[in-house]
């Protein structure tokens, strides 16, 4: 295949996420030239795998939306649901994650009490004047909460234009312990 033919199919399959498909598609040309040949009586089993494996993937991921079909059909009657999906990022899926492990709202008496809740508190440590920067994450807590809460805060960055720039902004003022978020998939 071409240099230009693999950069095509990379930003066609890739939908358009390569910042710089030409390199990827170098590399990848690379990669096949030093890759390790097989043989004729291995090459059938192996395709065969893999061509079972991406069968078994594609399988998967219409599962996953029928599933979420389901839970929308499923949200659509839950009055809470509006407050949640009014949010740019955070659809049916996200909120009924967040209300199955939140449960009634009214049992927290502050947002305090939820974000603990959440284990999204973090130790302090200070002796007099000093405090330190590196504290850890408390281990307490709802675990799944916490994981939802994250992964709808990362989805709001990615959809709104706001929060994106707030996002920026508190990433810029950090000088140690950046999150890569490009390096985490969708």
């Amino acid at each position: 295949m071409s240099i230009e033919s693999l950069v095509a199919f990379l930003q066609e399959k890739g939908n358009h996420h390569f910042s710089e498909p030409e390199e990827i598609a170098n590399y990848l040309k690379k990669l096949a030239r030093s890759s390790y040949q097989l043989s004729k009586s291995m090459k059938d089993p192996v395709n065969l795998s893999m061509s079972v494996t991406l069968s078994l993937i594609r399988h998967i991921e219409s599962q996953l939306k029928r599933l979420d079909k389901e839970i929308s059909r499923l949200m659509q009657g839950n009055p809470q649901r509006l407050v949640l999906t009014s949010v740019k990022g955070i659809g049916d899926v996200f909120t009924a994650d967040l209300l199955a492990e939140i449960g009634d709202i009214k049992r927290f008496n502050s947002h305090h009490a939820l974000v603990k809740y959440a284990s999204l508190v973090w130790s302090q440590y200070q002796s007099g004047e000093y405090e330190s920067e590196d504290t850890k994450r408390m281990r307490t807590g709802n675990k799944y909460l916490r994981y939802y809460l994250i992964q709808a805060a990362d989805s709001i960055r990615k959809h709104d234009a706001d929060y994106q720039a707030f996002y920026q902004k508190k990433y810029n003022e950090v000088t140690r312990h950046q999150l890569n978020t490009n390096a985490r998939s969708s």
